[in-house]
């Protein structure tokens, strides 16, 4: 794994090069779908910063938009770049940017696509410095895994000290920092997990962990207060039954979710709002060591397409990181 302080000492570019990689969707389907080509550098207007990617966060919306779930509700031009977090350093800067400086390294959660290649332009409000003690690795697997999870518990209205929370898909990004965010909360925290998850998500604060594979949770745990769903399906439907009657389901998998809430239910379907000044917080918890940024592996800018297929079918806890450097 690169070190913050290689990439650090290496010096950064006084002029982008004119071409780099990037990993489009050409048409909706399988991994035959995305292709890596090499395009030209893009220009900052004013107020925006190129940036040169050195990692990158695989997520689960990468093989949702890939195969076309996300059609209706993502309208792409194709070919399009994939990838929505990523860290890296600033090469240029437009006019009127003041925040980051040419050789700042940072960090992002886009708001958008086009994270998976070597070039990236982007609003210069919407990074984050990336702090010293962090390297590039560890900086691409927060923003998207952690600010969901961060946002996700500020959804209930109630006070989370004292409340019984289940988390679904809990070994995963975002998941890890949700059972981090929900214990510090003061709350109960239950999570299903596979068995080979179970240190994983033990050592993160879980205090009730249900395999999957072995067990029901339906049967084990009742009377939640609060569902975070990261998996989506059949797991929506049979999380009704344990949760209590003034309970809050919040899911981000389940794009159907209106229809899989019963009536008088409370659920919401979730999606990402970047935030700067939070960000930063956790970039700087995690840095402290305060925080834990789980990652499962780290690869290479041209296995990336088999990672976001391993990302679908399952892979070991925490995030997949793409180093672009290698």
């Amino acid at each position: 794994m690169t070190s913050s302080n290689d990439l650090e000492r290496a010096a950064p570019l006084s002029h982008p090069p004119g071409s780099g990689r990037a990993l489009r969707l050409q048409a909706y389907g399988g991994t035959g779908s995305l292709q890596v080509d090499i395009v030209a550098a893009p220009e900052p207007g004013p107020g925006q910063v190129l940036v040169q990617v050195k990692a990158a966060g695989v997520n689960g919306i990468d093989w949702k938009i890939r195969e076309g779930y996300l059609r209706d509700m993502f309208k792409l031009p194709l070919p399009a770049t994939l990838g929505i977090e990523m860290s890296g350093i600033v090469l240029q800067t437009g006019a009127n940017v003041k925040s980051v400086a040419i050789g700042d390294r940072v960090m992002a959660a886009l708001g958008g696509l086009g994270a998976y290649a070597d070039h990236l332009v982007i609003d210069a409000e919407k990074l984050v410095k990336t702090p010293a003690g962090l390297s590039d690795i560890d900086a691409a697997a927060i923003p998207v895994a952690a600010m969901t999870a961060w946002q996700i518990l500020q959804v209930p209205e109630f006070d989370l000290r004292g409340k019984r929370v289940l988390i679904h898909g809990a070994a995963g990004g975002v998941g890890s920092f949700a059972v981090q965010f929900a214990k510090a909360a003061g709350a109960t925290v239950f999570v299903t997990a596979s068995t080979s998850s179970v240190p994983h998500v033990q050592a993160l604060g879980a205090d009730q962990v249900i395999d999957y594979r072995t067990q029901n949770f339906e049967q084990v745990v009742s009377d939640v207060d609060f569902v975070i769903d990261l998996v989506g399906g059949e797991v929506v439907d049979k999380s009704w039954a344990i949760l209590s009657a003034r309970g809050l389901l919040v899911s981000t998998a389940a794009t159907d979710l209106a229809a899989r809430t019963p009536e008088g239910r409370n659920g919401i379907w979730f999606s990402l709002r970047p935030d700067t000044a939070h960000l930063a917080t956790i970039a700087q918890q995690v840095a402290a060591g305060t925080l834990r940024s789980s990652i499962a592996e780290v690869v290479a800018f041209e296995d990336l397409p088999a990672a976001i297929e391993r990302n679908r079918t399952g892979h070991a806890p925490g995030k997949i990181v793409a180093d672009f450097t290698r």
